[in-house]
């Protein structure tokens, strides 16, 4: 058998001696490929590359979902790809569908008894005569325990591992011969690119690795009273059955229905864009696949996710570098906005970034300019892929997934209000998670947002005020208590220094803006109570320091 992880050597070294599981296969994949390359070269030859790319880049979509699963997940994988993908492609490929026709029901439920080592009976009260759902990678059950509890019950296709496995060393070895002819951005070793997508696929096809998925996902909202996570039940789950709560939601693209049962779609987009923001910038770990069939709205208004198969992990100096890019592109800086995509890995070390500079500018100053109500990600990330396209970009594995996981979301909330703009939404959510900064990092990044060449932003600062003052959660108080605290602690020597210049600089003291900042305040904060923080900070900071002095003292005898 082939292994059961990825590991592109040992699968070769598997196949390499098995030349007869591969040669069938391989003509098939090898004749497909070919024909639509001659299509290409004809093109070329006649001059109608132009003209015919539209209809060429539909012929590449149906020969992916010609050849199975495998090929139906590679296309949806280079969909978010705009490094390897000209934009005419890559739209093509965005209407990949991977519902597939559901496979004999006694399979399943031999699949079921042997994974489980029960007979059906034994299992499930209730099993419904038919699959409620079927996709590439398997199909649902409706079913009820003994207990009592309505589940779900998710069965693997047959014979996917092996399947898989051998497309994935075949799409490997053939690379070499389609790559060259492919309308892709080849900066790097497109092989990289297959091993991503095959650790990733592996880890969807094991449902022991999505039950976990979904326990973590669940205990990172646990207090979050807006967003539901099926329970798993594991004494009915294997690498190949998944047995979790049965969510009884409404699909989002029936808005209709959604407005009967009584939920308000647009506070259903907040919970979702809200819900997503946290994954990536508090948790770091994120639900990667996020369309239609895997987010239901529950009659309560709250979001349910379900399928937890495509996730993944941000690092804390991924989070980090990817809070600086923010940074860098709020002040224009797009020299280092330049460094920080080397950071994140969009550029090698070794890219002479002095050239890309100027197209940074020329792309996001437009976007920047526009005003919120204009803005929307998809736009961004169109643009953005010409120029991925012309320059040695490419997008990290875990940036693919979000990339897909944003425009994803951002077409189901145009579904439910073909008026919404994700930014209307994040903007005040990340505004107040930088006037709260509950991390030294944050509070270090809300400073270079507020200061720009040492001077302080005045406009930028009651626009942040402004903008997270829309955002529900926002209360100005304990934001002003944290602030206060802050700026009579040690860590604040610096702010106390440019708050004084900035008062005073360019030898006026600038009593218009504070005037400005404190009718935009007033209303939620008595003039006692900054006297009331400062001094309960102050005293604070004299303690600490006196503590510090008795330590220093006690060391020194």
């Amino acid at each position: 058998m082939p292994p059961r992880r990825y590991d592109a050597d040992a699968i070769a070294a598997y196949y390499n001696f098995r030349p007869w599981l591969i040669l069938g296969r391989m003509l098939r994949i090898a004749t497909l490929f070919l024909v639509f390359w001659l299509r290409l070269q004809w093109d070329h030859w006649a001059q109608r590359t132009e003209q015919n790319i539209g209809l060429r880049a539909m012929q590449l979509r149906q020969l992916l979902i010609s050849l199975g699963p495998t090929f139906i997940k590679i296309g949806q994988a280079l969909s978010t790809r705009p490094d390897l993908i000209r934009r005419n492609y890559l739209e093509e490929l965005t209407l990949l569908q991977d519902k597939l026709p559901p496979f004999d029901n006694d399979l399943a439920i031999a699949i079921i008894e042997r994974e489980l080592n029960q007979n059906l009976g034994d299992i499930y009260a209730e099993f419904s005569p038919q699959p409620v759902a079927a996709a590439s990678l398997g199909q649902v059950y409706r079913a009820r325990l003994h207990s009592g509890e309505d589940v779900a019950v998710k069965v693997q296709r047959p014979h996917l591992l092996p399947v898989i496995t051998r497309d994935l060393y075949l799409i490997r070895l053939l690379i070499t011969w389609v790559g060259p002819w492919l309308p892709l951005n080849l900066g790097h070793d497109l092989r990289d690119v297959i091993d991503e997508f095959g650790r990733k696929l592996f880890e969807e096809i094991d449902y022991l690795n999505e039950g976990r998925n979904a326990e973590k996902f669940a205990a990172n909202f646990r207090e979050d009273p807006t967003v539901k996570v099926p329970a798993i039940y594991w004494p009915y789950t294997s690498e190949r059955v998944l047995t979790l709560e049965w969510i009884q939601g409404i699909k989002l693209t029936r808005t209709e229905c959604m407005v009967a049962a009584g939920v308000d779609p647009d506070q259903l987009i907040r919970v979702g864009v809200i819900s997503g923001l946290r994954q990536l910038l508090e948790f770091g770990f994120f639900h990667a696949d996020p369309h239609p069939g895997n987010l239901f709205a529950m009659a309560d208004g709250r979001m349910a996710y379900i399928d937890f198969g495509m996730m993944d992990q941000l690092e804390e100096d991924t989070k980090e570098s990817l809070v600086d890019a923010v940074v860098h592109l709020v002040n224009k800086d797009y020299i280092h906005l330049a460094q920080d995509f080397i950071h994140l890995g969009f550029l090698s070390p070794d890219t002479d970034i002095m050239p890309i500079v100027p197209a940074l500018e020329c792309v996001l100053d437009e976007v920047l300019d526009s005003s919120v109500q204009e803005f929307n990600f998809k736009t961004v990330t169109d643009r953005f892929s010409e120029l991925m396209y012309e320059y040695p970009f490419r997008v990290p594995a875990k940036f693919a997934l979000i990339i897909r996981s944003l425009v994803t979301q951002e077409g189901i909330a145009l579904c439910l209000n073909p008026d919404f703009r994700i930014v209307d939404v994040s903007y005040p959510y990340i505004a107040r998670r930088l006037l709260q900064g509950e991390s030294a990092q944050l509070r270090r990044r809300l400073l270079d947002v507020l200061f720009k060449e040492d001077r302080l932003q005045w406009q930028r600062l009651e626009n942040l005020i402004a903008i997270a003052r829309t955002d529900q959660h926002f209360n100005l108080a304990p934001t002003a208590t944290l602030g206060l605290q802050y700026l009579f602690s040690e860590e604040g020597q610096f702010l106390r220094r440019q708050i004084v210049l900035a008062l005073t600089e360019d030898d006026r003291l600038h009593t218009e803006e504070v005037q400005r900042l404190w009718n935009l305040i007033k209303s939620d904060l008595r003039p006692l109570f900054f006297i009331d923080v400062a001094w309960g900070a102050l005293k604070a900071s004299v303690s600490q320091t006196l503590a510090k002095d008795e330590e220093v003292v006690a060391i020194a005898r």
